[in-house]
């Protein structure tokens, strides 16, 4: 009985060994040599340092909403001059309808400079003009959450003003016609509730 526990554990002990023997002959994975590792160090840099500079893809875009302001300034003054020729012939819901289309298109001006400066700054760089008279004091304090309770507020403010054009010449719309403007404009101001709720409670959250 006693030579058989012995043979067991000379088993055991032979058993160890042998995978004391396997562990040692296993091939130990070898440290990248510092030649690798600065090679790729290299190519995450310039990975890097290319995605950081796409932003400048998005400058283009900028450029492209400035001309669009130009082409709404030509409008602009087709619109006056066009109220202008017939401001002695037209009636007062015409007057009324012409301001109306000349605030509107005010308004969509001052909605392309919101998304030009503030996307600018947020995207691509920050605009170096701070030490100018001129300029607005909401340049560089409007983040992205901001952009967007902005671009929301102008949104209805034109939604709107289309609404009350079509209620000085309700004459000339349907009566369905009238409720999908309120029904869009309705739709319009609870998305610009709902977008000032949820940044005020992820604020809450962040304090």
């Amino acid at each position: 009985m006693q030579s058989l526990r012995l043979c067991a554990s000379a088993v055991k002990v032979d058993n160890r060994a042998t995978h004391r023997v396997a562990q040692a002959a296993a091939p130990v994975p070898s440290a990248p040599s510092p030649g690798e590792e600065s090679t790729m160090k290299r190519i995450e840099h310039g990975l890097e340092t290319m995605m950081f500079n796409s932003r400048w893809l998005l400058a283009p875009i900028y450029v492209g909403l400035v001309v669009s302001i130009l082409v709404l300034l030509v409008k602009f003054v087709q619109e006056f001059f066009h109220m202008l020729g017939h401001i002695f012939s037209a009636s007062e819901s015409e007057v009324i309808l012409a301001v109306l289309t000349l605030v509107d298109l005010s308004l969509v001006g001052n909605l392309l400079l919101i998304v030009i400066f503030s996307g600018y700054e947020n995207f691509v760089s920050k605009i170096h003009t701070e030490n100018h008279e001129d300029r607005p004091d909401w340049m560089g304090k409007v983040d992205f959450s901001g952009l967007k309770l902005k671009l929301v507020a102008s949104i209805v403010a034109i939604s709107g003003i289309e609404l009350l054009k079509a209620f000085v010449n309700i004459a000339a719309y349907t009566n369905t016609e009238l409720a999908w403007k309120v029904g869009i404009h309705a739709v319009l101001v609870v998305s610009g509730v709902l977008l000032a709720w949820m940044d005020r409670i992820a604020a809450a959250t962040k304090h």
